[in-house]
Formats: C-alpha cells, sequence, structure tokens
C-alpha cells in the first residue's frame, strides 16, 4: 500500500530580511523553517487568499448562469417590506 502525498516540495527564493524573521521564529517555537512558512501561507489564504478564490468561485457561477438579478432581488424586498408576500 502506497502513502498518499500529503505535502509537496517547493522552491522559492525570500529576501533575506524576510528568511531571517522566519529562523528566528523557528529557533523561538523549536519548530522548523517549513512549520513557520506553511502557518504563514494558510494565514494569507485565510485572509487575503479566501477573498480571491471567492471572487474566482463567483465568476464561475455567473458565467455558469447561477446568479440573481440585483433588480429582482431589490423587487422582492420591497414586496416583503410592504407586506404582500408571506
Amino acid at each position: 500500500m502506497t502513502k498518499a502525498n500529503i505535502s509537496e516540495s517547493v522552491t522559492l527564493r525570500i529576501p533575506v530580511d524576510v528568511l531571517s524573521n522566519i529562523e528566528t521564529i523557528a529557533e523561538a517555537t523549536e519548530r522548523s523553517r517549513s512549520f513557520i512558512i506553511v502557518r504563514a501561507l494558510r494565514t494569507y489564504l485565510l485572509n487575503e487568499g479566501a477573498d480571491i478564490l471567492a471572487a474566482i468561485k463567483g465568476r464561475e457561477q455567473i458565467a455558469a448562469g447561477e446568479y440573481e438579478d440585483m433588480d429582482d432581488v431589490l423587487a422582492d424586498m420591497d414586496r416583503i417590506i410592504a407586506g404582500k408576500v408571506a
């Protein structure tokens, strides 16, 4: 039985000052540089990255016809507020 790859090696260039901070944090927390970098990337993906991924998904939904016309939504809201819809 083969183990599924749960990670993949990536080569990248990191500015010296950033790497220095990563190494300092890794040493202070007794973690590896990889651990610190992955945590930083996960944080990015939860914040700015999540916004970008949501925009991509929204564009895909619009392209697939999965959307509501804003004028129709506002008209429905007006009817609900006016008590014309249960």
